[in-house]
């Protein structure tokens, strides 16, 4: 069963508009590689991965097409949200060493 994230519908329908053919199919293939690797890997650490490359293609197309809101805004909704699932494999801050 392959790890659910929404993103991954709008950047594909964003693709499709500006008919970027051949960053769909790089997109469905970096997605069949992921499949079945939550098992192995974590599903949270697949997501992070899925919009890390999701955050690149859209880096790609905001400098591809620098007047397309869509890219822009849909770049700012992906990297929030990689940030924020990012930050769930950062080592959390050592409490006990207080620097005074």
């Amino acid at each position: 069963m392959p790890v659910d994230v929404p993103e991954v519908k709008g950047v594909r329908k964003l693709l499709e508009d500006l008919n970027e053919k051949a960053l769909i199919a790089r997109l469905d293939s970096f997605l069949r590689l992921n499949e079945g690797l939550e098992t192995k890997k974590g599903e949270d650490f697949i997501k992070v991965s899925i919009m890390g490359f999701l955050e690149g293609i859209l880096v790609s197309l905001r400098r591809k097409y620098p007047e397309n809101s869509e890219v822009r805004g849909l770049l700012e909704v992906v990297s929030a949200r990689r940030q924020e699932l990012d930050e769930l494999f950062r080592k959390p801050a050592m409490q006990n060493l207080r620097v005074e």
